[in-house]
């Protein structure tokens, strides 16, 4: 059980936090990698945004079981799984999403025409890793807010 003092440190603490542009940085981003990974996961299963087994390269369709389809099913589930993990821990998420992300760069290297969406995904892997150090930083604010 909390005392009154508690809540008010709590409180006040969590206020003059949201007042910091690092701390403000920290929840953009995220919320963006609880976001983004979370709605992509999802549309692998609808391919309503893109065609997703396009976006698997030949090498990697011949070595995966399945179909490309069945593929990016699997890799959905990657992806919501790491968007949670960013919602509950993100100085783990963040690095999780990095790899991911380089791991879906090497595969759109190895596929000519795609190196722009290549090129974006190193960008996410940049946000990525900002986010999981920014969580390091603000692990005791993060706490305290959950609270």
């Amino acid at each position: 059980m909390s005392s009154a003092t508690t809540t008010t440190t709590s409180a006040t603490s969590r206020r003059s936090a949201l007042r910091d542009p690092g701390y403000q940085a920290f929840l953009v981003l995220r919320t963006g990698f609880v976001v983004a990974p979370v709605l992509f996961g999802l549309d692998k299963f609808a391919n309503l945004l893109v065609d997703w087994p396009t976006y698997l390269a030949p090498w990697l369709d011949d070595v995966v079981p399945g179909t490309a389809q069945q593929a990016m099913y699997a890799v959905g589930v990657i992806e919501i799984v790491a968007g949670l993990v960013v919602a509950l821990a993100p100085r783990f998420g963040g690095w999780l999403v990095a790899g991911w992300l380089a791991g879906i760069i090497v595969d759109l290297l190895t596929i000519p025409g795609y190196y722009d969406v290549a090129l974006r995904d190193f960008g996410l892997l940049l946000g990525a890793v900002a986010l999981a150090r920014l969580a390091e930083r603000y692990r005791s604010v993060s706490n305290t807010a959950a609270r």
